[in-house]
């Protein structure tokens, strides 16, 4: 045995002393018994995984509902979403196909219960074509990090799975903002990464709503469209917005009601140095359409209906 075996920490030689002072002033863990509470806690949670694994989905479905990991919609919620837990996701189809995402029609709910339809909107990764103009859009929208804000300038591969999933918390916000308003949009479900969930908006039998440009409208209708349009485009300036994109693809008439959908550019036009641009393109795009399914130039006036919204945004 050697001799400083029996020497107390006093007497100890210095090296030994050094070690036992870094091992002493460590954080020790919490004791509860033999075991930490951090292990106990880590323990509990791989029971409860196991437990999860172990569950068999229903028949058919493809996953278990992702609402409590997700980052969720406004309140007041609506009476149909289905938020427990032990709801499971269905994916029904195919909704849409486009360059920057692609939509499906996911049927979310509880084994022998309630059910909805969702609109999933999964936003493609960065081995896929950025979004067209992306640039512009992203005009006063901040990084916090300027390690992502050199990603995003230089377009890295980090860069551009940052910018996708900009879109997305963009398009979620905007989404949240306008329906908390009373906006014509769908409801905001939650947001997951690139993936959103959204209000399908759909007829009795399931069947999608139709893009405006889909429609053939009766004179009467179309004119009550076009002032729902306007009705929406002074609510969005209101509050600073416009849509960035808008065409009669982008609107969606359901039982009667103009909703715009597709928001991932939307552009504060107060922030954003080429806001203005941006609305007047808007309200060119879609006026282009209502004049040639017949409304009558003092109807629709897109120089009128721009001025008019810069003054409602208090830009005027």
């Amino acid at each position: 045995m050697r001799e400083h075996d029996f020497l107390d920490d006093d007497d100890a030689p210095r090296s030994a002393k050094m070690r036992r002072r870094r091992f002493d002033d460590d954080p020790q863990p919490q004791r509860s018994g033999r075991l930490t509470e951090a292990e106990r806690v880590r323990l509990a949670r791989v029971r409860e995984d196991a437990y999860t694994a172990a569950q068999e989905l229903p028949a058919g479905a493809d996953r278990w509902s992702t609402w409590g990991d997700s980052e969720q919609g406004p309140h007041p919620r609506p009476d149909w979403l289905v938020t427990d837990d032990g709801a499971a996701d269905t994916e029904l189809g195919v909704l849409k196909t486009g360059k920057e995402a692609d939509v499906f029609v996911i049927e979310r709910a509880v084994p022998g219960g309630q059910g909805c339809l969702l609109a999933a909107k999964r936003y493609r990764s960065g081995e896929h074509r950025l979004f067209h103009r992306d640039s512009g859009y992203l005009e006063g929208r901040r990084m916090r990090r300027s390690r992502e804000s050199r990603a995003i300038a230089n377009r890295t591969v980090f860069g551009r799975n940052l910018i996708a999933e900009q879109w997305a918390v963009a398009e979620f916000a905007a989404l949240s903002r306008l329906w908390s308003v009373g906006a014509p949009v769908p409801y905001p479900v939650q947001r997951d990464g690139t993936e959103l969930l959204l209000e399908f908006l759909s007829d009795a039998d399931r069947q999608g709503a139709p893009r405006l440009a889909q429609t053939k409208p009766e004179p009467d209708e179309l004119r009550e469209l076009w002032e729902q349009l306007v009705a929406a485009l002074e609510l969005f300036a209101a509050h600073r917005m416009t849509h960035g994109d808008l065409s009669a693809y982008n609107v969606l008439v359901h039982q009667g009601h103009l909703m715009l959908i597709d928001l991932p550019q939307v552009v504060d036009i107060v922030a954003n140095p080429a806001g203005q641009e941006f609305l007047a393109r808007d309200v060119a795009n879609i006026a282009r359409w209502f004049a040639g399914r017949g409304l009558p130039d003092h109807v629709v006036d897109p120089g009128a209906l721009t001025a008019h919204l810069i003054d409602v945004a208090g830009l005027g």
